[in-house]
């Protein structure tokens, strides 16, 4: 976050536009990156719930960059519905 405040501020009066994304749980290889190729262990971590794809925060982006051009998004958080918080996700059996 400090990244893109400081960014905003040394570009203000630039057309230049800042956003912070910040997505939460998108199911990507990651988690097979993570638990070293463990498929099972990689599928467990969005088990009992739907994870957004990396279509939709292409979604997002491609939202940011269409507003107009004096305007600026400075952050989005975007996350599915089962989750609250970085931490907090609800999970159906």
């Amino acid at each position: 976050r400090a990244i893109t405040k400081t960014l905003r501020l040394e570009l203000m009066g630039e057309p230049i536009r800042v956003t912070e994304i910040e997505p939460g749980m998108v199911e990507t290889e990651f988690s097979l990156v993570r638990f070293k190729g463990d498929q099972e262990r990689a599928s467990n971590v969005y088990q009992g719930m739907r994870p957004l794809t990396g279509a939709d925060i292409a979604d997002c982006i491609v939202w940011v960059v269409t507003r107009p051009p004096h305007v600026n998004v400075d952050e989005m958080v975007v996350r599915p519905i089962a989750q609250a918080t970085a931490r907090d996700v609800a999970r159906k059996s």
